[in-house]
């Protein structure tokens, strides 16, 4: 028995020492410096011909100069990110990026500066990181710029559109990225280049959806919200004076006061228009076809000249009508939709197209629809000669909700991820009606056993490779941060699983402790519990620590916490090599595709639970800790207990893989992975001794009852 002891003993020091070593090394690794470049170091990145000039008094930006013959022009401006769009990341800090944009908005480059995402530090390395910010160069800001990852969606790049590639495993980072490079470029090129270009999307003003009155066409027309353009083939033939397409079109020049076209356009979308507009059914029909944030415009034309052309085809971008704000082009689309006017209008042609909600058309500010009219002179290579006709579009104020210059574009990543969503949320509702119906749960063991590793698969697989939602201390220390510096919480909204899983944490914190987490919705948890149970059907011998000393290695992970979350209040540097004694980066976020001291430190930990059921997560895990300390404060005492549960029935407590109950048979809450394998004893027949018992009692009296009423 003393030998068996002391090779225990010996075993789990082993672990110990060995883990203790990887993790040394682990957090050998420096983080990038953060710092606030100089004219001299900004010289030195733009040498000659480029010429820096003094940094402006109002807006943190360094003006370059380029020395054309004997004159010097603007050649554009440099800034850093950080001074003028402070988005926080994932570490709570915010990236600093250095921009550089010329006078035409278009981008010179971008360069990484300092940065805290726990993902690029250590992680996949910050090669990826810099290979996203170059893409940024030769794009410009009067492009919709959109991050395109796993090639999800088909690319169309013109003049209005770019698409950069994004990094996997890093998705709501480079989106804040590119959040922080456009969001400070937009505030130089708005003060210092005299444009509104690249609209934030969530920096708009909204439609509201809750006012309508009834109006007639002749109405709408005097408040502007229908505007009518009508051109007589005289006019048309104005625009094309002195030109090369002058007196192309003989029709114009028969019939100079024709109608060349009587064009009316409304923004179909706006409830006191649409309705008004549009019969009931076409206005079910085209709500039916929205998304929230949609917009549609409605085009009702008659003439001789069409908006949609002989060749247009349905559902398609039409070519005779261009869409423009802030000299930007937007996009549109047919929607296909047939419906019938309710306004007395004649109207030879009516098309409805939708621009859709991340175009990040503005309905608070003008819009501009152009028609151009081409006319060809020649035959073999004839020249092309272009006028437009243009109608000037705004909404009244009446009609929408002011825009909110929030500086962040989260709700775009929510509603990309929206089926991520619907997933998480139905494997949660699962959960609480599992955990909130534990007697029906547990009243068969084999049943429960199916159910619980289907759930940690689903946690493993789901929640932490496919959607990323690793919960995790870098979580509570960049909460910490962030409201250190007095900044806002909002960077936390660019990852919607966290957001979703933390709601669903709190509860069930305040309703069960910190055991729904632990036990059912950590990923990395649940790959070590399922190693775990691998290595016990593998017959792997297993280490069941002493009482005392199991005890004290529970403290180590309030240890760590304490100092973890102690270095976020002073030293970010030092918090991002603390926070790598969790694996939960390098399994799950990287799937172990780094150098090679953390993945050696991560299959370390591994392999000591294969001996030590969830050595980790019962020790070391400073995530764990919070919650523990967050969960004294549950509402429930939600595991039965007999009156006989530790005096004398020690069944559970010698069964408990996780030693969270006591001789006395109380239940260590703070400890407990709320696994329920001890609720499956309490409910069975089988495996609860007091049950055993009480049947044994009970069948002994039928048969002593059956005796005495024999003859």
């Amino acid at each position: 028995m003393n030998h068996r002891r002391a090779a225990r003993w010996r075993a789990l020091a082993g672990i110990l020492c060995l883990l203790a070593g990887l993790l040394a090394l682990v957090l050998g690794a420096t983080p990038a410096q953060a710092g606030v470049l100089t004219r001299a170091e900004i010289t030195r990145r733009f040498p000659a011909p480029m010429m820096v000039g003094e940094r402006d008094a109002e807006l943190p930006a360094w003006p370059l100069f380029r020395q054309n013959a004997t004159a010097t022009e603007l050649a554009g401006y440099v800034f850093e990110s950080i001074d003028l769009a402070p988005i926080p990341g994932f570490s709570g800090v915010p990236l600093n990026l250095l921009v550089a944009i010329d006078p035409k908005g278009g981008f010179i480059g971008v360069e990484v500066l300092s940065h805290h995402e726990p993902v690029f530090l250590d992680g996949l390395g910050e090669a990826p990181l810099y290979q996203f910010v170059k893409q940024y160069k030769d794009l410009s800001l009067k492009q919709n710029i959109s991050i395109e990852t796993s090639g999800r969606r088909a690319r169309h790049p013109d003049a209005a559109h770019a698409y950069i590639d994004g990094v996997s495993k890093a998705t709501a980072s480079v989106r804040i990225i590119n959040q922080s490079v456009l969001a400070a470029a937009l505030r130089v090129a708005r003060k210092k280049l005299g444009f509104g270009g690249g609209r934030d999307p969530d920096q708009i003003a909204r439609v509201r959806q809750d006012v309508y009155e009834p109006m007639d066409l002749a109405r709408m027309l005097r408040e502007g919200l229908v505007q009518r353009l009508r051109v007589s083939n005289r006019e048309v033939e104005q625009l094309f004076a002195g030109s090369a397409g002058s007196g192309l079109d003989r029709e114009a020049l028969a019939h100079p006061e024709d109608s060349f076209i009587d064009v009316y356009v409304a923004c179909v979308s706006v409830p006191s228009i649409g309705r008004n507009l549009l019969t009931p059914s076409g206005w079910g029909k085209l709500q039916g076809r929205l998304e929230e944030g949609d917009h549609a415009l409605i085009v009702m034309s008659s003439g001789r000249y069409s908006v949609t052309g002989d060749d247009f085809v349905r559902g398609s971008v039409p070519d005779r009508l261009l869409l423009r704000q802030d000299k930007l082009p937007i996009d549109m689309r047919d929607l296909d939709l047939d419906v019938k006017l309710a306004a007395p209008l004649a109207a030879d042609s009516v098309t409805i197209f939708r621009v859709i909600s991340q175009a990040g058309l503005d309905p608070g500010s003008p819009l501009e629809l152009a028609l151009p009219i081409t006319r060809n002179k020649g035959i073999v290579y004839p020249e092309r000669i272009t006028r437009e006709l243009t109608i000037r579009y705004q909404l009244p104020a009446g009609l929408l909700i002011a825009s909110e210059d929030s500086g962040t574009s989260w709700k775009g990543v929510w509603r990309g991820r929206r089926w991520e969503l619907a997933a998480l949320a139905v494997g949660l509702l699962v959960l609480g009606a599992a955990l909130a119906m534990q007697k029906r749960l547990t009243a068969h063991a084999a049943r429960f056993d199916w159910f619980r590793r289907a759930y940690l698969i689903f946690t493993a697989c789901f929640i932490g490779y496919y959607a990323q939602g690793q919960l995790s201390i870098v979580n509570v220390t960049g909460v910490i941060q962030a409201l250190m510096a007095q900044r806002s919480l909002e960077f936390l909204l660019f990852d919607p699983m966290t957001v979703g899983l933390w709601v669903f944490v709190a509860v069930s914190l305040l309703l069960w402790g910190r055991g729904t987490f632990c036990g059912w919705l950590c990923p990395f948890g649940a790959l070590q519990e399922l190693t775990g149970k691998l290595a016990r059907w593998m017959r792997i011998p297993q280490l069941r620590i002493r009482p005392r000393l199991d005890a004290r290695l529970k403290r180590i992970k309030y240890v760590a916490l304490t100092g973890i979350v102690a270095s976020a209040f002073f030293s970010s540097e030092l918090t991002d090599k603390l926070v790598e004694l969790e694996p939960f980066k390098t399994v799950i976020t990287l799937n172990f595709v780094r150098s090679w001291p953390y993945v050696a430190y991560a299959i370390g930990l591994l392999l000591a639970g294969c001996f030590v059921y969830k050595f980790f997560c019962r020790y070391l895990c400073p995530f764990g800790a919070s919650l523990a300390l967050m969960g004294r404060f549950r509402v429930l005492d939600w595991i039965p207990r007999h009156a006989e549960c530790g005096a004398p029935c020690q069944t559970c407590r010698h069964r408990c893989d996780y030693q969270a109950i006591a001789p006395s048979g109380k239940v260590d809450y703070e400890e407990c992975f709320q696994c329920m394998d001890c609720v499956v004893i309490y409910a069975s027949d089988e495996q609860c001794a007091l049950r055993i018992l009480e049947l044994k009692r009970h069948r002994t009296i039928s048969i002593q009852a059956a005796a005495r009423s024999s003859p």
